[in-house]
């Protein structure tokens, strides 16, 4: 379809006309995403141009065949010049129908009819990509507080236009996702997560019967239709944005307690696809872990169904499901530091604040020790996945799963060197100052573990470096005469002395403080003072 042909027909002012030839540009581009360089300043002329007809045009079938091709333009951050301006998106937002304060927007009632709402919505998708893909965009959003208005739309909203709700919670998304100075309005301002919290209760059905607790889901209710599962995910994308920082005010604990018992909810839901299901409980769990971790009380704060007395009285549903979604997503093995970290740091610092569910997952993860013949980081169990993480080529991944350990072991040195090895455990140790042994800084109550009696039979024979008894092996100095033994040890000591100086080694030693430092410090500073009374001769 000719570019010319189409500006030719704008610029003559036959919308008509040019309504036909978009209809077709449309049809034939409609899943192109690579365009010709050479027609670059045609689509360009072409972006402005279209601006000009919905300026101009009330009729909506000539609206929404306008935004369609502008939507298809703007895949182009290169044409987007004409739109990433004050009046290009003034102009999309008044389409879209958000209300701009102070830009002479006026505030529209919600579509009437078929076509009204898909002038909205097209031109609240074209408003979607020129936000990701123009940074002047973004910054204009800002300007003129489109954001603000934004969450007085979705005020409006009703559930009847599904697509509206949708891309008008995926614009919200992109604005606080690409603008920190935005997160801060909507939170402050403009009651973001008071309004993103009520959509979640109306999308999801929520029923409260306590303070903070949801009316269990009945079977009919288990499952959530495709519909509000999308405006779910959308409207927990955005308010993980703006939930991301400035979390600590204790005026906030209703609100972000609220939040807690609706994931909670969220948790025991499914959808009618298995990987969809995975994906809503990753984004329950990625903003459980912006809440204050006293706020995460009421994950476990609820009736007990048959009683749970060894937890407390505690209801540690939830609690499973999160080692489940754990256990899953290592069991997959990919993309570790996105999709294992945010449930590894949630459960590591729930952990560590709440006794109840650091027993619990203790009790899963790590229970007492009976045989001790194979490795720690060979099996099936969660403790075998987790201490396999402790030695993972990423950082995050091997701290997230040693500290996690850690926490379920009070943060004792010994006892997690008991279940892990000490050749697992030295990164952790060595990041923490804990080589020389300890504890963390953090405080636990006094109950303890006491040890099977198959763990105390065996632990004289067990190799505390790879946490196993170890099969004994063949001593390859039996068969040596003593210069034979003199030779290989003058050998060894010469070699190590070589890649010394040529700093390919650096020999190494614990301070008393438990952190590395070069060996001849590191003895230095543990040799004792020279006596000051000498009584020689």
């Amino acid at each position: 379809m000719s570019l010319t042909a189409i500006l030719s027909e704008i610029d003559g002012g036959d919308d008509k006309g040019a309504e036909k030839l978009l209809q077709k540009y449309n049809t034939e581009n409609s899943h192109t995403f690579a365009f010709d360089h050479k027609e670059e300043d045609a689509r360009i002329k072409l972006c402005q141009g279209l601006l000009t007809v919905l300026r101009r045009s009330d009729h909506p079938l000539c609206q929404s065949t306008c935004l369609e091709t502008l939507r298809i333009l703007s895949r182009d951050k290169r044409v987007l010049g004409p739109v990433a301006t004050k009046e290009g998106i003034l102009t999309l937002a008044g389409l879209a129908r958000i209300h701009v304060a102070g830009h002479n927007v006026e505030l529209l009632e919600e579509p009437q009819s078929a076509e009204e709402e898909r002038v909205v919505v097209e031109a609240l998708k074209c408003l979607c990509n020129v936000v990701f893909n123009s940074v002047p965009a973004q910054q204009v959003g800002t300007d003129v507080k489109l954001a603000e208005g934004l969450c007085a739309h979705l005020h409006m909203v009703s559930s009847s236009h599904h697509e509206v709700g949708l891309f008008s919670l995926r614009l919200l998304f992109l604005l606080s996702a690409l603008r920190t100075d935005v997160r801060s309005m909507l939170r402050k301002e403009a009651g973001a997560v008071r309004l993103l919290t009520d959509i979640l209760e109306h999308t999801l059905d929520v029923q409260w019967v306590g303070p903070y607790e949801a009316m269990p889901p009945t079977p009919e209710a288990l499952t959530i239709s495709p519909e509000n599962n999308e405006l779910a995910m959308e409207a927990l994308k955005a308010l993980f944005n703006i939930t991301m920082s400035d979390s600590s005010d204790e005026d906030n604990d209703h609100q972000f307690r609220l939040i807690a018992g609706i994931m909670r909810h969220l948790l025991m839901l499914k959808t009618n696809n298995e990987d969809k299901t995975e994906e809503a409980h990753s984004h329950a769990i990625n903003l459980l872990s912006n809440l204050p971790v006293r706020c995460l009380d009421v994950l476990i704060d609820v009736p007990v169904q048959g009683g749970m007395e060894a937890y407390g009285g505690k209801n540690i549903d939830t609690v499973q499901i999160l080692l489940d979604f754990m256990e899953k997503r290592i069991d997959k093995g990919i993309n570790y530091k996105e999709g294992l970290t945010p449930v590894l740091s949630l459960m590591t610092e729930s952990s560590r604040y709440h006794r109840e569910i650091r027993r619990y997952l203790k009790a899963q993860v790590l229970p007492p020790l009976k045989d001790v013949k194979e490795r720690p980081e060979i099996g099936a169990t969660v403790r075998n996945k987790l201490v396999r993480l402790m030695t993972h080529v990423d950082m995050a991944v091997k701290q997230g799963a040693a500290e996690f350990l850690f926490v379920l072991c009070k943060e004792s040195v010994d006892n997690l060197l008991k279940y892990t090895g000490y050749g697992n455990a030295a990164g952790l140790l060595m990041a923490r100052g804990l080589l020389a042994g300890g504890r963390g800084e953090t405080q636990y109550s006094s109950d303890e573990d006491s040890d099977t009696e198959e763990y105390k039979s065996a632990k004289p024979f067990i190799n505390p470096i790879t946490g196993h008894i170890e099969h004994p092996m063949p001593n390859p100095m039996e068969e040596m005469t003593e210069e034979q033994k003199e030779y290989e040890a003058q050998k060894l000591v010469n070699m190590i002395d070589e890649l010394s100086r040529k700093e390919l080694i650096r020999p190494m030693g614990v301070r008393k403080d438990g952190t590395l430092a070069p060996l001849g410090e590191a003895i230095h500073e543990c040799s004792p003072p020279p006596s000051s009374d000498s009584d020689s001769d």
